[in-house]
This record gives structure tokens, C-alpha cells and sequence, in this order.
């Protein structure tokens, strides 16, 4: 899996590399990289702002019990950064419009964990990861791609898209 914080999008592939799905998310309010020291261990109402990432990384994520007893895709536990369906109790935030919009600056709503559609992530993630989990690639936004993942070699001809140049947000 990888997650293009720029695109506020989400690619699957099986293990063979072929893409089988994209889907837009949300993601973290703040831009940023990195988790915050301790993130993990505070209470949501102690989170400010500014602490709200996705980091950026490769995770091997797995899926693991959550706050409420709920079943999620921890990416990175240690950081209590999941992947999930959207979460829609508070009709104020409109997480489900966010993820319609065109503009991926919308998609910026969370804590710092990934929201995807219900039917994209019980119809898509949950088959590939439920047995043994897997892979996840989460792109930087605010570092170089060679900072986060170091031997990746970038050039001026290489573009980040998700999905392909040309093509309409998903």
C-alpha cells in the first residue's frame, strides 16, 4: 500500500505489484513528517494541532484492537497512527465530503490517522492485510522522498502521481 499525502490518495497492489484500487483519504491536519515525542501515549484532548501528522515512513502495519474495542490497520502502533474506515459521528467535520472533494487540502481533517472510505477499505484493505498484514508506504510531504526513504534515488523525469499524469484526483 502507499499513501500520497500530497494527493490525499491511497494505492493497493497485491503482492506481485499490480494495482488493484485508489481510493482518496484523509489524513493528519498538520503537515508534517514526523510523530511528535510521546504522541502515542496522550489522550486525544491533549493533542494540539500542530501534532496532528501522518508520518511519513514505510510501516508494516497489522491489524490490532483500538480504542472502543474497534478492529483497525495499525500502521504504526507506537505512534497510534491506523488506517480505517471514515469516521462520520461528527457531522460538523464532513469527512464524507471531504473525501468527494477535488482538492486534497480537504482532505486534511484527522488526528494523524487514515481515513478511507467504508466499502474501499472492507472491500480492498481488509482482504490483502487481515492474515498477516503488510507494507505500507507513506510518502513525505513536507521531506525530500530520498530523506524518508534512503537508497530511493529521484530524478527531474521521475513525477509523484497517484494516479497517473493526466488522470482526474480519485
Amino acid at each position: 500500500m502507499v499513501i500520497d499525502k500530497e494527493a490525499a490518495a491511497l494505492l493497493v497492489f497485491d503482492p506481485g505489484g499490480k494495482l488493484l484500487g485508489v481510493s482518496p483519504i484523509l489524513i493528519g491536519v498538520a503537515s508534517g513528517d514526523d510523530s511528535s515525542p510521546g504522541i502515542g501515549s496522550k489522550d486525544l484532548s491533549k493533542i494540539g494541532p500542530a501534532e496532528r501528522t501522518t508520518p511519513a515512513g514505510r510501516f508494516v502495519a497489522r491489524y490490532g484492537l483500538a480504542a472502543g474495542g474497534e478492529t483497525v490497520l495499525w500502521v504504526d502502533w507506537s505512534t497510534s497512527v491506523a488506517l480505517h474506515a471514515v469516521v462520520t459521528g461528527n457531522r460538523r467535520e464532513r469527512r464524507l465530503e471531504r473525501l468527494l472533494s477535488p482538492a486534497p487540502g480537504d482532505n486534511r481533517i484527522t488526528f494523524g490517522c487514515i481515513n478511507v472510505p467504508a466499502n474501499f477499505y472492507n472491500e480492498k484493505v481488509r482482504p490483502l492485510f487481515r492474515r498477516s498484514g503488510g507494507v505500507v508506504y507513506v510518502l513525505p510531504d513536507t521531506k525530500p522522498l530520498e530523506t524518508v526513504f534512503p537508497g530511493v534515488m529521484v530524478t527531474q523525469a521521475s513525477a509523484r502521481t497517484a494516479p497517473a499524469a493526466g488522470a482526474s484526483r480519485p
